[in-house]
């Protein structure tokens, strides 16, 4: 032990000189010059700039404390041999790579550079610095520059010459293992791959493991035995603490117990035993609200769900079938009943679960609350009408009936006095007869298809156009007295004709010498442009100076032209216009345009030049319109079977929209004095209502319908055409696909 102690004070007394050596040569570096032990000894030269070789680390240096105390005496002795051995293990196997030594550019002193460490053994390429080090950035950001990146000096990566698909195809021609590589994004190049990776690739197209080493058979390691052990695991005896008080417990304990004891933790306070509330349960006033109803009861089993029922419940075998073919919604009973001898010969119940999931439906559907019907008679929503019979006179019955032999007649008119009907068909055949007898008195006949034919609504001349082809015609009728006849010639074929206008027209008027004239020629024919097609309509103004024309296709200007007689000039209202135009009509009492197209009604005040309203009336494709003859109502039909009645003066909108025809709506006419209109349909009827409209504002036409009219025969999906009323009678006037023209009379 003294020895010890003798030993450690020496080392302790060792360590304090050294520590006192060091200090003192921190201190004095600040004066001195690092010179080699050649410059110390004085007697040698500089070596021009070159430093020594790093010293050889002594590896014994890191050995523990007992190795140095036991090896204290030793060290002494072998001090000088170590020192020798060292110096020759330098000049042997230098340790560290030889540096050398450089001007830096920035601080322009010298400094120490190694050469770099070329992991050649025992690398990983984990830990390979890759050439490109600009991390996860998208590629394409260098698409237009030289580089592809930073190295991690911060220097470019130039892009790797690549060739072109040529080059590519030829290098996996000539050289075989050109598919062993693949394109690496970053470097901008094709990395050959390994052994090791064509393996696991040809593994995973297999649809192998990827890992060549791993057996998927190998044999299973029960760590977890299944055997039960009948000793246990450890013979340990039991540690003290299972029986000892902890106390790290006690302290906690002892903390609660003193902040209880200061105050600050507070014990809940036991709540009082509440009283019971007893109240009356008759002084609050009952609720308004009913119970809930209870659930429906299921109804009680009859005697032939009996497993022995009577013998007429029976069913027979017609009756078993019959009930087996019916729909199980449409069967009476939802079973058929069974004879069975004794209650334990009855099978069971395959009916159960169906039955007891139609009894969850019965008290899932139930009513939980009974809502108060309202107790009102149907008959009270229907509105007050007037009767029909009170309404008279209206059309009730056919009186007579004109065959046309050739077409459907599809074109009809009557005369202003209402004794004369001039009707058309499609084999280009026009009749003149008279309405109260059917006399056939005139039959013309013209190479072409009938497009419109209408009355001149004038009384003091008689005559009427014939839309043929490309030409409108006029006629004068047969039988007319001499001052008519006169004066309706003078009208058309003036002696004197009007002034030429200042804008030529593209229609041409034509009148053939007095010497020609007749009966079955025509007095005056009007050339519509070459390019236009069969007139659809022709209407008149009241006044029966003006009367407008619509032809079907893409003509010049929508093929609406307006004539006028006296001036014996046609224009074309529209040089545009937006949509087909189907239909025109004249305002009665204003200088209003109705123009019709598929779905829109437009309205355009003449005087001015100028749109004054559009009307909306919903329909898919409009095949009818008239308007009142106080000029302030309008109704449209619709190849969509509906009729819109519009207020003028009200909206945009339709007032009332009827739906009462099964097909579509063909012609609608508004009758001159009565309050009756009449609507026809390709479903051959015809029907007849009452309209009367009032002159207070605040009082809404009264539409009845009076009467259904039938007897046009449908042919080819195609009923009745034309409907139009006579003037000073409540007669009717139609004209039906099957070639027939009617009058139906009140």
């Amino acid at each position: 032990m003294a020895l010890d102690d003798a030993k450690r004070s020496s080392r302790k007394r060792k360590e304090s000189q050294d520590e006192y050596s060091f200090s003192k040569a921190h201190q004095d570096a600040g004066n001195l010059e690092m010179m080699s032990d050649e410059e110390a000894g004085g007697g040698v030269d500089s070596d021009d700039g070159q430093l020594e070789e790093f010293p050889e680390i002594d590896v014994a240096s890191d050995s523990e404390e007992e190795e140095d105390e036991s090896d204290e005496q030793s060290d002494g002795e072998s001090y000088d041999d170590n020192e020798e051995e060292e110096e020759s293990d330098d000049s042997e196997i230098p340790l560290f790579p030889k540096s050398k030594n450089v001007i830096s550019d920035i601080t322009g002193k010298l400094k120490r550079i190694y050469p770099e460490i070329e992991p050649d053994y025992d690398s990983d390429s984990s830990t390979e610095d890759t050439t490109n080090r600009v991390g996860d950035v998208p590629m394409h950001w260098y698409d237009d520059l030289p580089h592809v990146g930073y190295d991690i000096n911060g220097k470019q990566v130039l892009r790797p010459a690549r060739g072109d698909e040529l080059d590519k195809f030829l290098a996996t021609v000539e050289d075989p293992s050109s598919w062993t590589s693949a394109f690496d994004k970053n470097a901008q190049a094709d990395k050959p791959l390994t052994t090791e990776e064509l393996d696991i690739i040809k593994r995973l197209y297999a649809g192998e493991v990827p890992d060549a080493t791993y057996d998927p058979y190998e044999p299973t390691t029960e760590w977890f035995t299944s055997k039960q052990e009948v000793m246990p695991l450890s013979g340990a005896p039991e540690p003290k603490r299972r029986w000892i008080p902890s106390k790290w417990e006690k302290q906690k304990v002892m903390k609660i117990v003193r902040a209880i004891r200061q105050g600050r933790i507070v014990p809940s306070k036991t709540k009082a035993a509440q009283k019971l509330e007893v109240y009356s349960i008759w002084s609050e006033p009952s609720s308004s609200h009913p119970p809930p109803l209870p659930a429906p009861k299921p109804p009680l089993p009859t005697n032939s769900e009996s497993y022995n029922p009577p013998e007429e419940y029976l069913p027979t075998e017609e009756e078993q079938k019959a009930w087996e073919t019916l729909d199980p919604e449409d069967r009476e009973r939802d079973y058929l009943p069974k004879k069975y001898s004794s209650l334990r010969l009855v099978p069971a119940y395959d009916r159960f679960i169906k039955d007891r999931f139609n009894r969850q439906l019965d008290l899932y559907m139930a009513p939980r609350i009974q809502r108060v019907k309202l107790n009102i008679d149907p008959n009270t929503l229907i509105p007050k009408l007037p009767s029909p019979s009170s309404l008279k006179p209206f059309p009730i019955y056919r009186s007579l009936s004109l065959n046309h032999a050739k077409g459907r007649a599809r074109a009809l008119s009557i005369s202003p006095d209402g004794l004369w009907v001039i009707s058309g068909n499609e084999g280009g055949v026009v009749s003149l007869w008279e309405v109260n007898i059917g006399r056939e008195v005139k039959k013309w006949t013209f190479e072409g298809k009938i497009g419109a034919v209408e009355w001149c609504p004038r009384t003091d001349v008689s005559y009427f156009a014939v839309a043929i082809n490309d030409t409108i015609q006029m006629f004068i009728p047969p039988n007319v007295s001499a001052p008519v006849l006169s004066l309706t010639q003078s009208v058309l074929a003036p002696t004197t004709l009007p002034p030429a206008p200042s804008t030529p027209s593209l229609v041409k008027w034509v009148t053939p010498p007095s010497s020609a004239w007749s009966v079955d020629l025509p007095i005056l024919t009007i050339h519509l442009p070459a390019s236009t097609e069969v007139p659809t309509q022709l209407i008149w103004h009241r006044r029966g100076d003006y009367f407008a024309t619509v032809s079907s296709g893409t003509a010049y200007g929508g093929g609406v032209w307006i004539h006028q007689v006296t001036r014996r000039h046609s224009q074309a209202p529209f040089k545009k216009i937006r949509g087909v135009v189907q239909l025109v009509l004249f305002h009665p009492l204003k200088p209003h345009f109705f123009v019709a197209t598929q779905q829109y009604v437009r309205i355009y005040n003449l005087s001015e030049q100028k749109l004054l309203k559009t009307l909306l009336p919903g329909i898919k494709w409009i095949s009818s319109m008239d308007v009142h003859p106080s000029g302030d109502h309008l109704i449209v039909g619709g190849y969509d079977r509906k009729l819109c009645w519009f207020d003028l003066e009200l909206s945009e909108k339709p007032y009332k929209v009827l739906r009462y025809h099964s097909r579509a709506i063909r012609s609608l006419h508004f009758h001159p004095s009565y309050p009756l209109f009449a609507s026809s349909s390709d479903d051959g009827s015809i029907q007849v209502f009452h309209s009367r409209v009032y002159n207070d504002l605040m009082t809404d036409p009264l539409i009845v319908p009076l009467k259904i009219l039938r007897g046009h025969e449908v042919r080819e999906g195609l009923g009745v055409l034309q409907v139009k009323w006579c003037s000073r009678q409540p007669w009717l006037v139609s004209g039906g696909a099957d070639g027939n023209v009617s009058v139906w009379c009140s």
